[in-house]
């Protein structure tokens, strides 16, 4: 099996393990939240730095940039994503968050491979566009007055910025080490909120059923899913690597069948069959043969750039749906 099919593999798995939190989540709607964020991320950090260890891996200390890179993925991605979420449920049916997170492909497309110091191509964005538009008749259109507006654009925003901002380091800290300063960030972050608004008693009133949600969350949708989506960033590039997050609401509409007993409409087969043509298109052995030939094995290392700077630096070594990194 070619490097690339195992990278895109690795990152439809790992877009499997973020569908599938959807009917995981639901549990979790009465715990408090940022206890639950603090146990989930925590949980996953020790996993991973236990699977580091098994594999002989090493994680370095962020140098420099690297700090506000790392910080920016988790309070994007990880910290205010769920945040957004929350709030944005309160004036906006989930649909309509979940059409926020199906446009990411289309963003990633082009300003993933501004950040990795390459063109943008032309059949990956009509891929994305393929994509996003599948993922959309997937998910389904929702109601939502102008605050809930407001809050699907910082969901959209910080979906991307979770891929797009571990892109500079992912050269420098490989899959393991960006998902272990991420999640022990997020942690760090996460506890500090449940300290001051849910209080010491709030780790002690989880039931049993919340607390396999959350051992569900830490394993599969932040250890492993988080390896799985940066080592395929790494290999396939963002902007092809972003096309695969289509696979999360089609994850989620074949999981939701053996749980609610409901099978899919007509329009969502038919959003299921764009996104299938959508990968097909962009993940094409031509297009990711090309890729792989115009792209190095490893990323550019930007770690000596500031966080406004697109500009790659020479190699040196080494990595959705609304509930991917929601609890």
């Amino acid at each position: 099996m070619s490097s690339p099919t195992r990278a895109g593999l690795s990152g439809a798995l790992g877009m499997t393990f973020v569908g599938g939190s959807v009917a995981v989540s639901g549990a979790l709607a009465d715990a408090p939240l940022h206890t639950a964020q603090a146990l989930r991320y925590g949980v996953a950090c020790l996993l991973l730095l236990a699977w580091v260890r098994i594999t002989g891996q090493s994680v370095r200390r962020p140098r420099g940039s690297e700090w506000l890179w790392l910080l920016g993925v988790t309070v994007s991605g990880l910290v205010l994503f769920n945040v957004a979420l929350v709030y944005g449920s309160r004036h906006a049916e989930p649909a309509a968050l979940a059409v926020a997170v199906a446009c990411v492909p289309l963003a990633v497309a082009v300003a993933g491979p501004l950040l990795e110091g390459r063109r943008v191509e032309a059949r990956v964005v009509a891929a994305a566009v393929v994509v996003s538009v599948g993922a959309v008749i997937v998910e389904g259109l929702g109601r939502a007055d102008a605050v809930g507006l407001l809050w699907a654009v910082v969901v959209f925003a910080c979906e991307a910025g979770f891929t797009l901002l571990a892109v500079p380091v992912l050269g420098s800290h490989g899959a393991a080490g960006v998902s272990v300063h991420t999640t022990w960030m997020a942690a760090a972050t996460f506890g500090a909120l449940a300290l001051t608004t849910e209080g010491w008693s709030a780790a002690s009133g989880f039931d049993v059923g919340e607390i396999m949600a959350i051992g569900y969350l830490a394993l599969c949708v932040t250890a492993l899913a988080f390896v799985l989506w940066y080592t395929c960033v790494r290999r396939l590039g963002a902007g092809r690597a972003g096309l695969l997050t289509g696979v999360a609401p089609v994850a989620a509409a074949v999981i939701g069948i053996p749980v609610t007993g409901a099978v899919p409409s007509t329009a969502v087969w038919a959003g299921i069959g764009l996104i299938a043509c959508g990968l097909a298109l962009g993940l094409s052995d031509n297009g990711v043969g090309a890729q792989q030939r115009s792209v190095p094995e490893r990323m550019p290392d930007m770690s000596r750039f500031s966080p406004n700077s697109n500009r790659a630096s020479k190699s040196s070594n080494c990595s959705t749906g609304p509930d991917a990194r929601c609890g």
